[in-house]
């Protein structure tokens, strides 16, 4: 029992939990990955820079000094700040290097990356990288759990090895007996946990051996008790109260998401009214 009762609830320090219980495993990509891709993105950059001046003195030749040094200072703020930027904004967390090298930088809940938080990155990187030789960079990968350099630490962001397209089996549906009652029961937020060993246990449930299914289904349904109430009526499997507090979890998480968006674009609506002429 101890055995399957392990194969739930597992959490490590790179796990991600969504609000439907699933545990997303984002690793953090190692320092020579972060330092292979770093060399190939100051490559990239050097290409990038050379056409740009290029083209930027070849365009102020004839023109007086000041014209030339204002070209030379905006080519050099496209190629060390907007062309990084627009690059891994573009790309969702993508540069050259990173490309190669299947990595990606996402915020620090898992989620893409926005523009103003590769623009920090890019600005935090031209004297963390380019002036001081990517000395901090390498150190602060070195202390920190999830690689960060500080140009990360500023953006709220961390780099990951690429993963595949995640794919989720089916949540359990609710069964039929239980749907009045629990369209009818007060349900608070399990713990994290909790949450994670009752989405797995359900997923597994077809495969458990019929006695360990039920140990556990009764340990969960002891586990999730406190949190619902009224509870379930006499005679419920331990299974079926689970997947019924699970499915109207879900379902309400959904409805308060679709009133919320649709408070959104209301007001988005009502602002772009009140601000046209």
């Amino acid at each position: 029992m101890l055995a399957a009762m392990s194969d739930f609830a597992m959490l490590s320090p790179d796990d991600l939990v969504t609000g439907e219980a699933v545990a997303l495993d984002l690793p953090p990509a190692s320092v020579a990955a972060r330092i292979g891709s770093g060399i190939l993105d100051v490559m990239a950059m050097g290409v990038v820079a050379f056409c740009v001046l290029f083209l930027a003195l070849v365009a102020s030749i004839g023109t007086d000094g000041a014209l030339q040094h204002v070209a030379v200072v905006g080519s050099l703020m496209a190629v060390f700040l907007v062309y990084p930027t627009t690059v891994e904004t573009l790309t969702r967390g993508k540069s050259f290097g990173k490309l190669v090298l299947g990595l990606r930088v996402v915020r620090d809940d898992g989620g893409t990356i926005a523009a103003q938080q590769a623009f920090v990155r890019a600005l935090i990187a031209v004297p963390e990288i380019y002036a001081l030789s990517g000395g901090p960079a390498f150190f602060s990968c070195l202390v920190s759990s999830r690689g960060k350099r500080l140009g990360d630490y500023a953006a709220g962001t961390y780099v990951v090895r690429d993963r595949v397209r995640l794919s989720l089996p089916p949540p359990a549906p609710m069964p039929p007996a239980l749907a009045e009652w629990a369209a009818r029961a007060d349900l608070r937020t399990p713990p994290v946990g909790v949450g994670l060993a009752i989405r797995q246990y359900l997923t597994r449930l077809p495969t458990l051996d019929p006695a360990a299914a039920r140990t556990i289904g009764e340990m969960l349904a002891n586990r999730l008790s406190p949190y619902v109430a009224p509870p379930p009526p006499p005679g419920t499997q331990p299974w079926e109260f689970l997947a019924a507090a699970s499915a109207a979890r879900r379902d309400r998480d959904l409805a308060r998401l679709r009133r919320e968006e649709s408070l959104r674009a209301r007001l988005v609506e009502r602002r772009r009214t009140t601000l046209r002429p």
